[in-house]
């Protein structure tokens, strides 16, 4: 594999479309993908920016969760991920990984759109990390419809419960454990900014997130607590793959992106560290766009 750190044309770094369809059942796994995602397992490298921090992932098992799962360990920290238990291949492999350096590895599936299931993950997590200093909500649902007709009550409150109700129900359970000097990552989208016509939803869901966390950054910077927003464009993950997008959208996904091809996660999981760290002292209640050259308005 080509060192990613070393200077190269970033529009040719990683695979271009058209890819093989590959459709899977939801949630979808990382490994099933062609090509397989580069989260970070051979290509990142850590300098010690997170020693000793404790960080909560959710959606922690593929896609971006696992890119800064894997980061945040080899940056010092012990890691929690959480995520559904037909997601248990994937999650044991990045439980491996976090462990391989030697880190604290947190193992929680389940399903988030419980509330009580939201509220044990977060005390779980507190007992057997320590403590708990990075909270990073990820966990996201999407389905794509092609009309509203399409969409019923069943798929709307899915999504909504999955990315805001457990974002709202483990930030509330994760606050009065976090000291000053921790901080809360969010995952929004630019879909949040310039929503796709079939995912009227999960569009809906992101823009959400981006209001609750500039809302919860000022309260919570009375506390020491910084609180950001990361806004990724078209990222190779099984979200897309497990009817995220369809199936032929899949085959061209991040065609049009200005670099000709979507993100691996990998090349997000460097802005999970920044806010996670010291370093982003300074930055609150900001929303990070990471799209290929899309921006975010």
């Amino acid at each position: 594999m080509t060192n990613r750190l070393t200077m190269q044309d970033p529009r040719e770094q990683y695979p271009k479309p058209p890819f093989p369809r590959q459709p899977q059942p939801v949630p979808g796994t990382a490994a099933k993908m062609d090509p397989v995602p580069d989260h970070g397992e051979e290509s990142y490298r850590g300098s010690g920016k997170l020693t000793e921090r404790k960080a909560l992932i959710t959606g922690g098992d593929s896609g971006i969760g696992r890119a800064a799962a894997i980061a945040y360990a080899r940056e010092g920290a012990d890691v929690a991920i959480a995520y559904l238990p037909s997601e248990r291949q994937d999650a044991a492999n990045v439980i491996a990984l976090i462990e391989a350096e030697g880190r604290t590895a947190v193992d929680l599936p389940g399903d988030i759109t419980d509330e009580a299931w939201c509220r044990s993950l977060v005390e779980q997590a507190v007992e057997k990390l320590g403590g708990l200093d990075i909270l990073v909500i990820n966990a996201g649902s999407q389905q794509y419809r092609e009309n509203i007709a399409e969409v019923s009550s069943a798929d709307f409150d899915r999504t909504l419960k999955t990315n805001l109700y457990a974002m709202h129900w483990i930030a509330q359970a994760a606050v009065p454990h976090l000291p000053a000097g921790a901080a809360v990552i969010t995952t929004a989208s630019v879909q949040a900014y310039d929503p796709s016509a079939i995912l009227l939803d999960y569009a809906t869901t992101k823009a959400g997130i981006v209001a609750y966390t500039k809302a919860l950054a000022a309260q919570l910077l009375e506390k020491g607590i910084r609180a950001n927003v990361v806004a990724p464009g078209p990222f190779w993950t099984p979200l897309q793959s497990s009817g995220g997008q369809p199936e032929g959208a899949v085959m061209k996904f991040g065609e049009k992106s200005a670099y000709g091809r979507p993100g691996q996660p990998v090349e997000i999981a460097p802005v999970y560290v920044l806010l996670a760290s010291q370093e982003a002292s300074y930055i609150n209640g900001e929303v990070y766009g990471v799209t290929g050259g899309a921006g975010i308005a």
